[in-house]
This record gives structure tokens, C-alpha cells and sequence, in this order.
């Protein structure tokens, strides 16, 4: 058998893409179900070109297409669902439990919905119902319900006989509520197991417990929990009523969404886009940020044009410009990102935020000092003009100081005005660092050099 571990993903696409026979596909699809994660199947079927992704769908047993769709890209998803014909498509839904619901329900056409949801159980229609009482931007929306929760009344024999039937993943505690629901206790399972059969769970409970609310924001909530130290944590409504719990994956996932829409948005991209997105989509979502790039590009060429007198008199200044501009967009953009993760973290606060840019400041004029004197001696051994040398050490040093202010101070003015700095603050960055590098080093040379 061929095996496809993960780092042979690429190898696996080009097999694919050159195969010429359908015995040879299923040969290589059916080794991969058994070598592939979920996940990276997923990433394997959006790699292929939609021309060919149907030949391939078709391929796949009905349980792995299944694991695939719900693991899907929101494009990839829609595009599948709309692909397909009506009989195919909503046999995809028929296994969708209230989870992938929740997700697919932002994404796919009304009646896929409304099809999908006759296809819950009792016991998930409760708690779908249970998570559309609050918004998508909230922690009750997005409620893990496999967890183990048992009467205040209940002894540690009856409890253990629970346990023999299995504990939900990721449990190291069972929930004591009381008779209205309200928890009011947790239960180490290993402190159970070495209890009396006869003991009375809420003298074994912990009644010094923390907890989520329902309300809480999703993701400051998944960061409580990933520094709880613990596998997971219970949410309450106002009422003290336990709805769910959040575990550790569910936060560590939660954070990685975080991480790859800021990566995303700072390409000016859809963390969700299609590899294979139509040219207009793709066009489209990237167009946005290219027109405010050129806008800003032109501010920058028209800082320059002032200067146009004296750099048609030293030639060298032209010459050495784009120098002095990269190295200020390179420093600022380290120092930007530094910053932008520490806002998404929680990090960076106004109590440390002066801290913060006295530290950056000084790597800047560090920086500044060892490569603006690199950059000088380089560029009297090559122009043999201790002017022009001095002018761009001075203007190199200028700007990596400049560009590391910029770095902290950009994206906290954004985040106070609520604007993503993952999202705009490399493009203004960028404009802040030419137009400081130009201004100095062109200025220095009008002074210096005529």
C-alpha cells in the first residue's frame, strides 16, 4: 500500500492530477482515507481544480464524503451543495449533527437549513433551538453538549455506574446540578472512583468552581479557558442553569480562527476563500485592498516628486531610495506584527502599552545604529561620496526608529477605533515608513549634497 503521510500531501495532488485512469484514482483515494486526517482529505479535495473535483467526489465512500463536507471551506461548501443534485446534496445533510449545523448554517442556502433540521433528533432540536437564543458572536451559540452532569442527590455508587457506560472526551469532572438544574458542584472523577459507594457526591464535590457565562464573547472565552489549566469548563445561563461546556480543543480551535482570519485579512484576503474561487470572487475580495495600496503609493510618489529638482541633479539619490524605503517597511512590519499578535491575545493593554514602545523604540535605534553604518560604508565604497554616505546612514537610522514608533502606534490607534489592524495596518504602515524614509533621506540630500 502507498502511504500519504501528511508531509506527502503535494505528492498525493500530483498523482491525482496526472492520473489518467479511474482504477488508479480509487487505488490512491482509497489509500489516502486510510493514511489522511479528515482534515487534510478536506485540504486534498480543494486542491483540485473544480473541474475535476466531481470525478473525485464521486469516488470517495458516502462516510468520507461526509467527514469532508463538514470540514469544507465556506466556499468549497456552498459550491458542493449548489454542484450537486438535489438528492446528492441533501443526503450530505442527513448525518449533520447540531454542531455542523451551527456552522453550516452561515453558509448554505435557507432550505438546506430547514431540510437539515428536521433531520436532528429531539435532544439536538432542544439544543439548536438553545443556541439560536444567542448571537453567533456569543459563547451560547456555540455550546458543547457532551458532558456528564448528575443530581445533587445521587450517591457515588449511582454515579459510578455512569461511568461504566463512558466518559465524553476531554472530562475530568462530573457536574452536580440541582433539581431546577442550577450547578452547583463538580465532581473529580478520579476522587470518584476512590469514593465509598455509599458516599454522598456533594461532599465530594468542589463548590469553589469557575465558570463561563452564555453571553460571554466566544473567543475571550476560549482564551479563559486555554489559561484555566483545565480540559474544560461549564457555561451558564444568568440563572446559573448549566447549558454546555467549552472544552480545550474547542478553545485551541477557536484561537487557530482567530490566527487565520488576521493572516488572512493582512493579505487583504477571505480567511474562507476557495483555492479554486472564480476570478470574479477572487478579484473581487483582493481588488479592495490594491486600489487603497495605489492610493497610498501615489501619496509617497508625490512626497518624492518635491524633491524632484535635487534628484535630478545626484543621480545616487535615486539610486539608493529604494534602500532607505525597505529597510523602514521591513522594521516596521516586525515590529507591527509583534504588536497586532499581542492585541489579538489580549496582551497589550494601556498599562504596558508605553512600556511596550520604549522597548521597540530601542531595538529600532539599535538596529538603526548597526545597519545604518553597514548601509554608509557600503555606499562610500561604492559612490566614493562621504556626503551621500552620511545622508543615507542618517536616514536609515531615522526611519527604522520611525518605523518602529509606527509599529506600535498604528495598529493601537486602530484597535481603539475598532478597526482590525491585521486588516489596514500594513498598508498604512507601509505609506508611514516610505513617506518618513523619502522626506529625510531626500531632504538630508538637498541640504547636504547641493
Amino acid at each position: 500500500m502507498i502511504e500519504y503521510p501528511v508531509d506527502q500531501l503535494p505528492q498525493l495532488i500530483n498523482d491525482l492530477m496526472q492520473c489518467e485512469t479511474t482504477e488508479r484514482k480509487n487505488k490512491l483515494l482509497a489509500d489516502a482515507q486510510l493514511t489522511l486526517s479528515t482534515e487534510h482529505l478536506s485540504l486534498l479535495f480543494e486542491a483540485i481544480p473544480k473541474e475535476q473535483r466531481l470525478e473525485i467526489w464521486q469516488l470517495l465512500d458516502e462516510d468520507t464524503q461526509h467527514e469532508i463536507f463538514v470540514n469544507l471551506s465556506d466556499d468549497s461548501c456552498l459550491w458542493l451543495l449548489q454542484t450537486l443534485d438535489d438528492t446528492d446534496a441533501f443526503k450530505l445533510l442527513d448525518e449533520v449533527n447540531v454542531e455542523e449545523l451551527l456552522e453550516l448554517e452561515e453558509v448554505i442556502p435557507e432550505r438546506f437549513v430547514e431540510y437539515a433540521k428536521k433531520q436532528l433528533d429531539e435532544a439536538q432540536t432542544k439544543q439548536y433551538d438553545l443556541a439560536q437564543q444567542y448571537p453567533p458572536e456569543q459563547l451560547g451559540h456555540w455550546l458543547g453538549f457532551d458532558f456528564l452532569k448528575v443530581s445533587e442527590k445521587l450517591t457515588a455508587g449511582g454515579a459510578k455506574k455512569l461511568l461504566h457506560k463512558g466518559l465524553p472526551q476531554y472530562s475530568e469532572v462530573i457536574y452536580l446540578v440541582s433539581r431546577k438544574g442550577s450547578l452547583i458542584g463538580e465532581v473529580a472523577v478520579n476522587d470518584l472512583i476512590k469514593a465509598n459507594d455509599g458516599d454522598n457526591l456533594m461532599t465530594l464535590a468542589n463548590h469553589d468552581f469557575s465558570s463561563l457565562h452564555a453571553d460571554d464573547d466566544l473567543y475571550e472565552a476560549a482564551e479563559v479557558v486555554i489559561h484555566s489549566e483545565q480540559m474544560a469548563m461549564p457555561v451558564v445561563n444568568a440563572d446559573n442553569k448549566l447549558l454546555g461546556r467549552l472544552t480545550i480543543a474547542s478553545a485551541y480551535e477557536l484561537r487557530q480562527e482567530i490566527t487565520d482570519e488576521a493572516a488572512a485579512k493582512a493579505g487583504g484576503l477571505r480567511e474562507d476563500e476557495d483555492l479554486f474561487a472564480s476570478v470574479r470572487k477572487s478579484a473581487k475580495n483582493r481588488g479592495i485592498w490594491l486600489g487603497i495600496n495605489l492610493a497610498t503609493a501615489f501619496l509617497a510618489s508625490w512626497f518624492i516628486g518635491l524633491f524632484g529638482a535635487t534628484i535630478e541633479q545626484v543621480v545616487a539619490l535615486a539610486v539608493l531610495m529604494p534602500v532607505v524605503a525597505s529597510m523602514g517597511g521591513i522594521a516596521g512590519s516586525q515590529t507591527l506584527t509583534v504588536i497586532v499578535r499581542g492585541l489579538a491575545l489580549g496582551q497589550v493593554t494601556d498599562s504596558n502599552r508605553n512600556a511596550l514602545l520604549k522597548k521597540e523604540l530601542r531595538v529600532g535605534a539599535v538596529n538603526g545604529l548597526v545597519w545604518a553604518f553597514v548601509i554608509g560604508a557600503l555606499t562610500y565604497l561604492w559612490f566614493n561620496d562621504i556626503m551621500l554616505s552620511i545622508t543615507i546612514t542618517v536616514a536609515i537610522l531615522l526611519n527604522l526608529v520611525a518605523a518602529s514608533l509606527a509599529g506600535v502606534v498604528i495598529p493601537s490607534i486602530l484597535d481603539k477605533m475598532k478597526i482590525d489592524p491585521a486588516l489596514s495596518g500594513s498598508v498604512i504602515l507601509t505609506t508611514v515608513t516610505d513617506i518618513v524614509g523619502f522626506v529625510t533621506f531626500l531632504g538630508l540630500g538637498s541640504l547636504l549634497l547641493l
